[in-house]
C-alpha cells in the first residue's frame, strides 16, 4: 500500500483493488472455499485433534496436561490438574481468542489470571462449564476443555509485553508462508494476543524476520499502546525455524489457505498453539500490504512450478 491510502479515513473500492487489499467476501469465495477441502476442516476446528497431529509429525507444541470431555470430570478439576500452578483453561473448539483463561498464579482455591483478575474456585469451575456446554464454541455445540501449560515468553518480547503472551501469525498459501504479525497483549486485551479483543498486531518482513510498524484497533501505531516501547526492528529469534514448521504444518493439516499461531518459549523455542482455517485480514494493516498481490504472486510461481 502505498501512505497516501494509509493516512486516508476511507477507500474507493478501486482503490483498495488496486493496492491488493483483500476483503472477507474475496477471501472466502477465492481462497477458503476453493482452496480448501471441507473434509479437513475439523482438523483445525478442533485444538485437541491439531495438537494430536503436531504430536504425530514432530511439530512442537506446549504440553497438554488434561482435556476434560464429560461433564462429570468438571468437578474432578483439582485432581486433574494436579500440582501445575500457572496453566491455560482453553475451548478446544473456541475462535477469536474467546474463552481462554490464563492463570499465572495458583494457591489452594485461589487463581490470578495474568491480566492481574482474581478467580475463586467457584468461578474457575463456572467458566470451564460454559466452556464444556459450547457457549464459546465455532457452532454453539458441546465443547472440550483443554488444560495446558503456560508458555514463558521469550526474552526478546519482554519491553513490550504485558499481561499476556504475545504470538505469531504466519498466513500459508500452498504451503508457503506469504505473510506475518506478531501479536501482542495489552490491558484492553486483557492479556489475550487477539487483534479483535484489542491486541496490536506489528507485520513481520518474511525474509528477515524483522518487524515492521502495527496496528491496534484498527489504527497504525509505531509503538505498543501501553509500554510505549518502540515496535519496528525487533528481530524475532528463530524465524527460519518458526517458516519451516509453519510450512510443514499446513502440508500436515492439507490447508492450501490456513493461518498458523505460534508462540516463543524463552527455552523451548517455538510452539504451535493452533492452525485457523478463517484467518483475519488485519495482519495487512500490520504489514501495510495487500494480501491479495501476495497471494495472486504465490499461485502464480505454484502453477509455474506444476
Amino acid at each position: 500500500m502505498k501512505s497516501r491510502l494509509i493516512k486516508k479515513t476511507w477507500a474507493c473500492p478501486w482503490e483498495l483493488k488496486y493496492f491488493g487489499v483483500l476483503g472477507i467476501n474475496a477471501r472466502n469465495a477465492q481462497y477458503l472455499f476453493q482452496c480448501n477441502q471441507r473434509k479437513y476442516l475439523p482438523l483445525v476446528d478442533d485444538k485437541s485433534i491439531t495438537k494430536r497431529i503436531c504430536k504425530f509429525h514432530n511439530i512442537p507444541v506446549p504440553e497438554t496436561y488434561a482435556i476434560i470431555e464429560r461433564y462429570g470430570d468438571i468437578k474432578k478439576f483439582k485432581k486433574i490438574l494436579g500440582n501445575h500452578t500457572e496453566f491455560v483453561i482453553k475451548p478446544a473448539r473456541g475462535s477469536e481468542g474467546r474463552g481462554i483463561f490464563i492463570i499465572s498464579q495458583r494457591n489452594n482455591d485461589h487463581y490470578i489470571q495474568a491480566n492481574g483478575n482474581p478467580l475463586n474456585y467457584a468461578e474457575v469451575l463456572y467458566h470451564i462449564s460454559s466452556i464444556w456446554s459450547g457457549l464459546y464454541s465455532l457452532r454453539g455445540i458441546q465443547d472440550s476443555v483443554i488444560l495446558e501449560e503456560l508458555i514463558k515468553p521469550h526474552p526478546v518480547f519482554r519491553e513490550i509485553l504485558i499481561k499476556g503472551t504475545s504470538d505469531v501469525r504466519i498466513i500459508c498459501y500452498y504451503y508457503n508462508p506469504v505473510m506475518a504479525m506478531v501479536r501482542l497483549p495489552t490491558e484492553q486485551s486483557k492479556g489475550r494476543a487477539n487483534l479483535y479483543q484489542g491486541a496490536a498486531g506489528v507485520g513481520i518482513n518474511m525474509d528477515t524476520g524483522r518487524t515492521l510498524g502495527g496496528v491496534c484497533n484498527s489504527k497504525m501505531i509505531k509503538s505498543h499502546p501501553d509500554t510505549g516501547a518502540p515496535l519496528e526492528g525487533i528481530e524475532i529469534p528463530s524465524w527460519t525455524e518458526i517458516l519451516k514448521i509453519a510450512t510443514k504444518l499446513s502440508l500436515a493439516i492439507g490447508l492450501a489457505y490456513v493461518g498458523i499461531d505460534l508462540v516463543l518459549d524463552q527455552e523451548r523455542g517455538p510452539l504451535v498453539l493452533e492452525a485457523n482455517a478463517r484467518p483475519g485480514l488485519a495482519i495487512q494493516i500490520a504489514n501495510q500490504r495487500g494480501l491479495g498481490h501476495v497471494l495472486k504472486k504465490t499461485e502464480k510461481k505454484f502453477t509455474m512450478a506444476t
